[in-house]
Formats: C-alpha cells, sequence, structure tokens
C-alpha cells in the first residue's frame, strides 16, 4: 500500500482554481462533481472519472492548469493519471429479480432474449439508434457526448445542444440518446416531442385554459425530455418564456435535456438572451457535413441492412458526387435500390449515373431566385435584405454582402453582372471581388465554409416548402 497521500492537495487544487475563477461554477458543476480522489503514488495522483470521454474532456480543457496548481501547493510535479470507474444505476425490483437470474426458455427449449420482448418507445424511431450512427471525424465528439449522455443521464452533459445543417443526423442522435436510455434503464420517462409540435400544444393549452396540465406534462413527468429544431421557437416570447421556466424546474431537478437546432446558440435570432444563455452553459455539440469516407461508410451500412446488392463502385460513385448531407446522400441509394427492385436490373455505373444525373448536378438551382438567398442571408444574420442591397460598408454589412454574393454565384446561373443589379446596382467586378474575398477566407478561417454550407442548405432547404 502507499504511503503518498496527496487528496489534501487534490481538494485544494480545485477548490483553488474554483474561487480564482480559474473555472467557472457551470464549468466545476459539469467537469469536476464526478472526479474522484483514488489514490497517490511518489510522482502520481490518481483519480476516477465516469467514461473515457470524460476523461479526454478533462484532459483536453483542464490538465494543464490542475498540474500546475497541483505544482504550486506542494512543490512536487505531480502527474495526474485515470481510472475509469462507471456508475452502474440500474435497480432492479426485487420481484423481478429472481426470474432474471434465471434463464427463460420458451416450449422448444431456446431461450429468449429480453431484447426481443421488449416494447419500443412509441415516440422514437427503432432504427435511431448508436448502433446504426456511423461516426466520422465529422460527428465524433458529438457521438461520443451522446452515449456519454446515454449512460449517465441527468449527470455530466446537462442541457446538451446539438446543431448542425439540414439532414446532418441531429435527430437520429438525439433519439439514439433516448432509445439507449429506455433500453437500460426502465422506469425512466421520456419524451420526444418537435418544436412545431410544443408550440401548438402550449397554444392550444393557453385557449383551453389548461395550462397547468401542459406545466405538469413538461415538468414534473419527465426524466429525460428531447427537443427536436428549437430554432422554431425564434419570434414565438411566450413559448419561449414556457420553455425557459421548463429549463428551469428540469435543470433543478437533474432531468436530462437535450436540444437540436440548425445553428451554434450565439447566432439565434428574435431569441431571447435568457434562453440563450440557458442553451449555452451545458455542452454544445455540432455535426458536421461527412467527408468522403464517412459518406461510403453510411451507404455501406445502409446498403448491408436493406439486404441490397448495389456494386461498391457505385456507392464510391454517389460518395463522391453528394456532399451535402447525409438525407441526400441516403435518398440516392434509395432511388437506385426501389429502381433495381421495380425494373428487376442490376445497378450500373451507367443506370447510376442516369438515375442520379439531377442530384449530381444540384449544385445548380434554377428555382432558386436571388431574393430567396438575400432574404435567408439576412435572417441569419440579423440585418434585412435592403441592408444588403444598400450602400453601408461596415463590416456587419459588407460580410453578409459578400457572403450572399458568393452563394449565389455557387448555386445559381445568375451571371454577376445580373447578381450586381440585384445589390443596389453593383458592377459586376465588386461581385467578383467579393467571391474572391470569400475564397480567400475560406482557406484561412475554418468556420466559414461550415457556415456557407448551411445557409446553401437553407436556402435550398426553403426551396422545397
Amino acid at each position: 500500500m502507499s504511503s503518498y497521500d496527496f487528496s489534501i492537495f487534490w481538494k485544494e487544487s480545485i477548490k483553488q482554481l474554483k474561487e480564482e475563477k480559474l473555472i467557472s461554477s457551470q464549468e466545476f458543476d459539469m467537469w469536476f462533481t464526478n472526479i474522484n480522489y483514488v489514490r497517490s503514488s511518489e510522482s502520481t495522483i490518481t483519480v476516477s472519472v465516469p467514461s473515457n470521454f470524460y476523461k479526454d474532456q478533462v484532459i483536453q480543457r483542464y490538465l494543464d492548469i490542475l498540474e500546475n496548481k497541483l505544482f504550486e501547493l506542494s512543490g512536487r510535479k505531480l502527474k495526474l493519471e485515470f481510472e475509469i470507474i462507471q456508475k452502474t444505476e440500474i435497480v432492479i425490483p426485487e420481484k423481478e429479480e429472481k426470474a432474471q437470474n434465471r434463464p427463460s426458455f420458451s416450449e422448444k427449449g431456446q431461450e429468449i432474449s429480453v431484447k426481443e420482448v421488449r416494447r419500443s418507445h412509441p415516440q422514437l424511431r427503432e432504427d435511431y439508434t448508436f448502433d446504426n450512427f456511423i461516426i466520422g471525424n465529422n460527428n465524433e465528439f458529438a457521438a461520443n457526448a451522446a452515449k456519454g449522455i446515454a449512460d449517465n443521464p441527468g449527470a455530466n452533459y446537462n442541457p446538451c445542444l446539438i446543431y448542425g445543417g439540414v439532414g446532418m443526423g441531429k435527430t437520429h442522435l438525439m433519439q439514439s440518446i433516448g432509445n439507449s436510455i429506455y433500453q437500460k434503464m426502465n422506469g425512466k420517462k421520456i419524451v420526444f416531442i418537435s418544436a412545431e409540435t410544443f408550440v401548438s400544444e402550449f397554444v392550444q393549452a393557453v385557449q383551453k385554459g389548461s395550462q397547468q396540465a401542459f406545466k405538469n406534462k413538461y415538468r414534473n413527468n419527465v426524466d429525460v425530455l428531447l427537443i427536436d429544431d428549437i430554432h422554431e421557437f425564434h419570434s414565438k416570447e411566450s413559448t419561449q418564456d414556457e420553455l425557459f421556466h421548463t429549463f428551469n424546474a428540469l435543470y433543478d431537478a437533474n432531468k436530462q435535456m437535450v436540444f437540436t437546432i440548425d445553428r451554434p446558440p450565439s447566432e439565434l435570432v428574435n431569441f431571447a438572451n435568457r434562453l440563450k444563455s440557458r442553451f449555452e452553459m451545458g455542452l454544445n455539440v455540432d455535426l458536421q457535413p461527412p467527408n468522403y469516407e464517412t459518406r461510403l461508410a453510411i451507404l455501406k451500412n445502409m446498403n448491408e441492412n436493406s439486404h441490397s446488392n448495389i456494386p461498391e463502385e457505385v456507392m464510391e460513385l454517389i460518395s463522391k458526387n453528394i456532399t451535402t448531407n447525409i438525407r441526400d446522400l441516403k435518398a440516392a441509394l434509395t432511388k437506385l435500390i426501389a429502381y433495381a427492385e421495380l425494373v428487376g436490373k442490376n445497378i450500373t455505373l451507367e443506370i447510376a449515373q442516369n438515375q442520379l444525373k439531377q442530384a449530381f448536378n444540384a449544385p445548380i438551382q434554377a428555382n432558386i431566385t436571388i431574393d430567396r438567398v438575400q432574404r435567408i442571408v439576412s435572417e441569419y444574420f440579423n440585418i434585412t435584405p435592403n441592408d444588403l442591397k444598400g450602400k453601408k460598408r461596415t463590416k456587419v454589412i459588407t460580410y453578409p454582402r459578400q457572403i450572399c454574393m458568393y452563394i449565389i454565384r455557387e448555386i445559381t446561373d445568375f451571371s454577376t453582372t445580373e447578381i450586381g443589379l440585384e445589390f443596389g446596382g453593383r458592377d459586376h467586378t465588386t461581385v467578383m471581388h467579393s467571391c474572391q474575398r470569400i475564397e480567400d477566407r475560406m482557406k484561412t478561417d475554418s468556420t466559414l465554409e461550415p457556415l456557407v454550407m448551411n445557409l446553401i442548405r437553407s436556402v435550398k432547404e426553403h426551396g422545397n416548402n
């Protein structure tokens, strides 16, 4: 047994980090309440954390300041080491324990698996699970966070906000959390609802005078609340106020909340600041467009699950040509699978190219108007279309204007002259210069390309509504 006990240094170090505001109270509650001292040696302090994901985050965020503080207090260069000790919180009722300790057999003597007889959650899609959520560089952090939540809801990453463009897998990942908790933790009350339905139910409750029943449903009768597409709450002040109080009630009761949204919470428009701050106080994770390898893996998984026989070279073709999002990717493969079944032909490269030529040429959208792009971009940046067309040259206007011109050039057939005319009669050389500025900035600003892609997806989505 080690004769070294540096627990006092560990406790004092995290205490001082909080008192000196080197870490905020919110960070402390999120990352340090589940770290426990285990033991010491001459040169190390070992602490326990609940998961590998948790360990990685603590190392990435706080290892340097922790070890510096330990050195300051102890005069020793103590290295922090981590052990994974998972907390099991599933309690089997006494009456069921005996039955579960012995195998169940059918009349033919075959063991019946628990999974086969367990019913599915009425609000969640059975196929939205972690098992068929393909992980790549674009979503690894978000996926690991989601699994951490499912292992210990209401503890470490609460609230969690998953953001990204249309068709990136936000709903799939959120419902995977719900399905995982539902399967592992009997008795947990899980509610999944779209923002649109939440708004509709709230309006009806107000009209019928049944607000208390609405509050009981979402504040007192929920262990895990999953709300999809919360950006739909924009400009709905009464609903935002209701969500704010619901949020506080659930947070104070350590009930898990997960939200999806199409942009970072800081970029929400027509949203109460106090509600945005609530979203930002938890863990925010984003889903980016999948790279080629991930797109191909998604298609292979879909091909296998559907028991189809689409050649790999065809899936490679789709992966190279459809780069927008997962939804478009799956739609292309679904079309080929349907074609093969209905026509009775094996899919070849030639057939795939012919059937998907419209999807492959999707970047040029004849039905997209300049007015629509201006409206989407101005709404995103919380300015007006007239600001984009006007003469103001402040940074807050110029930057969105350049992005807007770039998007129009990229996804439409309008000439630079036509584009310039719709921006207050500007010269075509101004449009060319603006587009070049955005292209140059993309090379140095890693956040710009995802932003532009999200705006392009919004423009195309509005075109399909």
